[in-house]
């Protein structure tokens, strides 16, 4: 029963039927725990499955209580090493990862990995993926070069275990190309993105999810070296695709029609650029909510198209809503809330509005430092935006 429960909401969840995805599992849940008990490894699924459902839709708080339930209750029946109570760790940090608690999510992430390597051996996939989860959170924080190591490793030992065709290969070839983005090698991610795309349309099909995924990262990193016709090119392919296969209003779908909006941003296309970023605004809304991450990036990214166009009091609006939704959802010290404090203090810098920019820069910047560390990319550009203004504001005086 509990296997076709999953199943039904994974088939819903894919299809962006959140709702009614969380409705089933909650059912469930509730169904588990009256003929099984609260602490049944059944009930404990149940309670996971909820957890992961909700963190897709950006209910971050209850995600996280779920999690911590689940582990505190397999920690005490199992053992803290059993597999099962490793994958509640890592799903745990999962949730604080999104709620940008990178300390607590890496030093779970550790003990996962730690945890797999021990009971199941250094090769084994679930151990692999615990490389992959701890090089993700390192990304988030700026720390570059030991999630590029760990994507390397996991990279390697899985070309090993499985070929380098294997999904969890491509998966592990793409996590590499991101990290490798981030820190402007764009020559070798650009190159990576496509061994992937190229190895997943012909293991999958041109239409696959995970071959969508590709296409929509090689347009990325072409986009960042402003290769901004294969980028278009790239970006409205998988448009197309996933209109076709998922609809108009899938949340993937709608990632791909703001990752278009970019693409147009960059090449001065603003009309375009601004109907396409509405329009994935007003579908994440509907879909997801006013408060998940989504909508409040594209809040944010139409503030930008915005700004860029001259549209200096809406894009305000635009920036204070998406800094206010921020601070709500994910609290005053969230990088996502950082980057809107930043963002909205350029706007007052580009309208010479001198010191409130200035104030903004200031507190933005010096929680920048500490969450993200002073080396971080975004902590590089406030300072950069910050010098820029200091000089101006001595010019004026």
């Amino acid at each position: 029963m509990l296997i076709s429960v999953s199943i039904l909401t994974e088939l819903l969840r894919h299809q962006g039927k959140y709702e009614e995805a969380e409705a089933v599992s909650r059912q469930a849940l509730a169904n588990c725990e009256k003929a099984l008990g609260k602490h049944h490894p059944d009930t404990l699924t149940s309670v996971s499955n909820l957890a992961k459902l909700l963190l897709n839709q950006g209910k971050y708080e209850e995600a996280e209580a779920l999690n911590r339930r689940a582990l505190h209750l397999r920690e005490k029946a199992l053992g803290e090493d059993h597999p099962d109570t490793l994958t509640s760790v890592s799903n745990l940090a999962a949730v604080l990862q999104q709620r940008g608690k990178y300390e607590e999510a890496e030093a779970m992430n550790r003990r996962a990995l730690d945890g797999y390597t021990k009971v199941l051996g250094k090769n084994d996939p679930s151990t692999l993926t615990g490389v992959s989860n701890l090089a993700g959170v390192l990304q988030h924080q700026g720390k570059y070069e030991e999630a590029e190591a760990m994507n390397r490793r996991a990279l390697h030992l899985r070309e090993k275990a499985l070929g380098k065709d294997h999904p969890d290969t491509l998966t592990s070839v793409s996590n590499l190309a991101g990290v490798l983005q981030h820190q402007g090698k764009y020559e070798e991610a650009e190159a990576m993105n496509r061994r992937a795309l190229h190895l997943r349309e012909k293991a999958l099909g041109k239409g696959h999810p995970d071959t969508l995924t590709s296409v929509s990262n090689l347009a990325g990193v072409l986009q960042e070296q402003e290769k901004y016709e294969e980028a278009e090119a790239l970006n409205r392919r998988a448009l197309q695709l996933r209109e076709k296969a998922l609809g108009k209003d899938h949340p993937d779908t709608l990632t791909s029609v703001s990752n278009l909006a970019g693409v147009l941003q960059q090449r001065g296309e603003y009309e375009e650029a601004e109907t396409m970023s509405r329009r994935a605004l007003d579908g994440y809304e509907m879909a997801l909510g006013k408060h998940h991450h989504s909508t409040i990036n594209s809040v944010s990214n139409l503030a930008g198209l915005l700004r860029d166009q001259g549209k200096y009091e809406e894009a305000e609006a635009m920036y204070r809503r998406a800094l206010d939704d921020c601070e709500k959802a994910l609290g005053k010290h969230h990088p996502d809330t950082l980057t809107s404090t930043y963002c909205l203090a350029y706007l007052y810098h580009m309208q010479n509005r001198l010191d409130e920019a200035g104030e903004l820069f200031v507190k933005a910047l010096s929680r920048l430092r500490e969450v993200l560390g002073p080396t971080h990319t975004t902590t590089l550009a406030c300072e950069g935006h910050y010098a820029s203004l200091s000089g101006k504001m001595a010019a004026t005086r």
